[in-house]
C-alpha cells in the first residue's frame, strides 16, 4: 500500500506531506483548492511528463517522494528484475528531482530511470485519472480491459500468435523482396557471376592488406630510412674515427691496464666490457637490417599493384577483407537460389502458407480464450453494475474476427449496453453518458481488482456526473473495493466521503504575494463540518450538521454489515 507522500515546491504545493491509510482513503476540498495537483504529484513521482511550469515560483527544483509497503511476490521479483534491493520490511521508496530539463529518480536509494520506475509502479499501484472513462469510446480499450481480465491464460497464446506473426511478416517481406521475371533474373544472375569471379581471382587473406601496407610505407621511404640507418651505422661502429664502437674499445683498453693495480676498478671494466658488446651486437643487428631491406623496382611494383587491387574491391564491396569475403558469400547463397530460382521461390511460398496456417490456428486459440473469459466478465460486469444503480442492465461482451490479423491475433472487442428494459443492447459509446461511462469504469476497475495483486487503486474523481442515490451505491462499491485494497479517491460527494476511513481536506490559502495549498487529515467533528459543507451549507447549521452526521451513521452501517 501508499504509506505517504512527500512533495516540495511544487506549483501550489511548498512542503507536503500525507499519511495515508488503510481501506478507503477520501480527499476533498474547495473547487481549485488543489486536488488533482495532488493526483498530479503522485504521477509525475512515477515518470509523468514534468514541465518547468510546474515548479513553485522561486523554487530552482522541485522534490516528490512515494513511500510504498509490499511484500506481494509480483513486486518482489519485479524489483528483482531490476536490480534492485527492497527492505526488509517491505519498504519501497520512490523519489524524483525535478529540475528544468532534467530530473533524477530513485529507488530504495539507487538512482534508475523512468522508464524503470513506470515498470515497478505497474504492480504497485493503479491510478484512475479525471477522464479515463472516456477511453471506453474506444474499442482497442475494451480488447485491452478483457485480455487484461484474462490474466495468466492469455499470455501464452498471445506470445504464440505475436511470434507467429513476425514470422509471417518477414517470409511475406522476403517473398516480395525476390520475386523477379525472367529478364531480372538473368540480370542479377550475371551480376552475382561477375562479381563473384572479381572477388575470387583476387585470392584474398584477412589481414593481408595490413602487411602490403606495412612494405608499400617501408618501400616508399626507403632511401630516407637507408640514409639515416647508414649514418647511424657509422656512429656506432667502429670502422670511422667519430664511430662510438672504437672510442668505446679504446676506453676499455686503457680502464684494462690500470684494473690489476686497484681492484675497485674491476666493475667498471666489467660494464664497460658490456657497452661494448651491446654496441657491437647493435651495429651488426643494422648490417643485417640494411642488408636485407634490399628490393628491385619489380618487386615494389608487385606490392603497390596489389594494394591498388585490394583498394579496388574495398572501395565496391567493404570496407575489410573480411567484409569482401563476407559479400562473396552472400552473392554465392545469391547464385545458388537463382540456379534453383523456381523451387527456392515455391519452398518460400510453401513455408509462408505453412506459417499463415499456424498463425490462423494460434488466433483461433487466442480468441477462444477471449470469448470463454468473455461470457465471465459479462457475468461479473453486470452484477457490478446493478450494485451501482443500473438495475435493468444488460450488458454483453462481443468478440468478433476483424479484418486483418496484428501480433494480438484478429480478433475485436466491443462492449454492448443496454440500461432501459426492452432496449437491445447497443454499443457502449452510443447509449452511455459522461456519468454512466464513470460508473461502467468504476465496475470496470472492480471486477479486475478481485484478479489484480495491485495494493493501491487511486480514483480521481470517479464520481463525474452522480448524484442521489447513484452516489451511494458508488460509495458502497468503494468501500467494498477497499475491503481488499488501498482506494485513494477525490470526490465532491458527501455519499462517498461518508464512507471514508481516512479523511483528507484540501485548502488553498492566500497573502498578498503567495498562495498554498495544505493538506491535512480530519476526525469527528471537522469531518461531519466537511460532509456539512458538500451538501451544500453554506453556513453550518444544526440541521446541516445532523444531515451529516445522519449521513457518516449510514455509511459506518453499511461497512460494519
Amino acid at each position: 500500500m501508499l504509506q505517504s507522500l512527500h512533495v516540495r515546491n511544487l506549483a501550489l504545493l511548498e512542503e507536503t506531506e500525507v499519511q495515508f491509510g488503510k481501506g478507503l482513503n477520501i480527499l476533498t476540498g474547495e473547487t481549485g483548492a488543489g486536488k488533482s495537483l495532488l493526483i498530479g504529484s503522485v504521477n509525475l513521482a512515477l515518470g509523468a511528463k514534468f514541465e518547468k511550469e510546474m515548479l513553485r515560483k522561486g523554487a530552482d527544483s522541485a522534490l516528490v517522494e512515494l513511500i510504498f509497503a509490499s511484500r506481494d511476490k509480483k513486486v518482489l521479483q519485479k524489483m528483482e528484475e531490476m536490480d534492485l534491493i527492497p527492505e526488509e520490511d517491505g519498504t519501497i521508496i520512490i523519489s524524483r528531482r525535478l529540475q528544468p530539463g532534467k530530473s533524477i529518480c530513485k529507488i530504495n536509494g539507487e538512482t534508475v530511470t523512468t522508464r524503470q520506475v513506470k515498470e515497478l509502479a505497474e504492480v504497485l499501484i493503479d491510478i484512475h485519472g479525471q477522464h479515463e472513462h472516456q477511453s471506453l469510446l474506444h474499442k482497442k480499450k475494451h480488447l485491452e480491459i478483457l485480455d487484461a481480465f484474462c490474466g495468466e491464460a492469455y499470455h501464452k497464446p498471445q506470445s504464440k500468435v505475436e511470434e507467429l506473426y513476425h514470422r509471417y511478416k518477414e517470409l511475406k517481406n522476403k517473398l516480395d523482396e525476390e520475386s523477379m521475371d525472367e529478364e531480372s533474373k538473368q540480370k542479377e544472375q550475371s551480376l552475382a557471376e561477375f562479381e563473384l569471379k572479381e572477388i575470387e581471382d583476387a585470392r584474398l587473406s584477412v589481414g593481408e592488406d595490413e602487411e602490403l601496407e606495412s612494405d608499400y610505407r617501408r618501400m616508399v621511404n626507403s632511401r630516407k630510412i637507408m640514409e639515416n640507418l647508414t649514418e647511424c651505422y657509422q656512429y656506432t661502429g667502429s670502422d670511422s674515427e667519430i664511430g662510438a664502437g672504437g672510442a668505446v674499445s679504446r676506453a676499455v683498453r686503457a680502464l684494462r691496464t690500470v684494473t690489476a693495480y686497484d681492484e675497485n676498478l674491476a666493475p667498471m671494466e666489467q660494464q664497460l666490457g658490456d657497452i661494448e658488446s651491446l654496441l657491437s651486437d647493435f651495429n651488426r643487428d643494422i648490417a643485417e637490417y640494411m642488408s636485407d631491406s634490399e628490393f628491385s623496382e619489380e618487386e615494389f611494383q608487385e606490392v603497390e599493384g596489389r594494394l591498388n587491387l585490394i583498394n579496388r574491391l574495398k572501395e565496391k564491396y567493404g570496407n575489410t577483407i573480411q567484409d569482401i569475403l563476407d559479400y562473396a558469400s552472400s552473392r554465392q547463397e545469391m547464385l545458388d537460389k537463382l540456379t534453383d530460382y523456381d523451387a527456392y521461390m515455391m519452398k518460400l511460398r510453401n513455408e509462408a502458407a505453412e506459417c499463415e496456417r499456424a498463425l490462423n490456428t494460434a488466433c483461433e486459440e487466442l480468441s477462444n480464450v477471449r470469448r470463454r473469459n468473455g461470457e465471465i466478465l459479462e457475468k461479473k460486469l453486470t452484477e457490478a453494475l446493478k450494485s451501482l444503480n443500473f438495475l435493468t442492465v444488460q450488458f454483453e461482451i462481443a468478440v468478433r474476427p476483424g479484418q486483418t490479423i496484428t501480433a494480438l491475433g484478429y480478433d475485436e472487442v466491443e462492449f454492448l449496453i443496454s440500461t432501459n428494459p426492452g432496449e437491445t443492447v447497443k454499443p457502449l459509446g452510443q447509449v452511455a453518458s459522461g456519468g454512466e461511462l464513470s460508473r461502467v469504469m468504476l465496475a470496470i476497475k472492480t471486477v479486475l481488482a478481485e484478479k489484480d495483486a495491485v495494493d493501491t487503486l487511486i480514483f480521481d474523481e470517479i464520481d463525474a456526473g452522480i448524484s442521489g442515490k447513484t452516489a451511494w451505491k458508488v460509495s458502497e462499491q468503494l468501500a467494498s473495493v477497499s475491503g481488499a485494497h488501498q482506494v485513494i479517491c477525490i470526490t465532491h460527494l458527501p455519499q462517498i466521503a461518508a464512507m471514508a476511513d481516512t479523511h483528507f481536506v484540501i485548502e488553498k490559502s492566500s497573502t498578498a504575494d503567495n498562495t498554498i495549498t495544505d493538506i491535512r487529515c480530519i476526525k469527528n467533528d471537522e469531518s461531519v463540518e466537511e460532509l456539512a459543507r458538500l451538501l451544500g451549507s453554506d453556513t453550518l447549521t444544526e440541521a446541516a450538521l445532523s444531515n451529516a452526521r445522519e449521513m457518516q451513521q449510514q455509511a459506518l452501517k453499511f461497512k460494519t454489515e
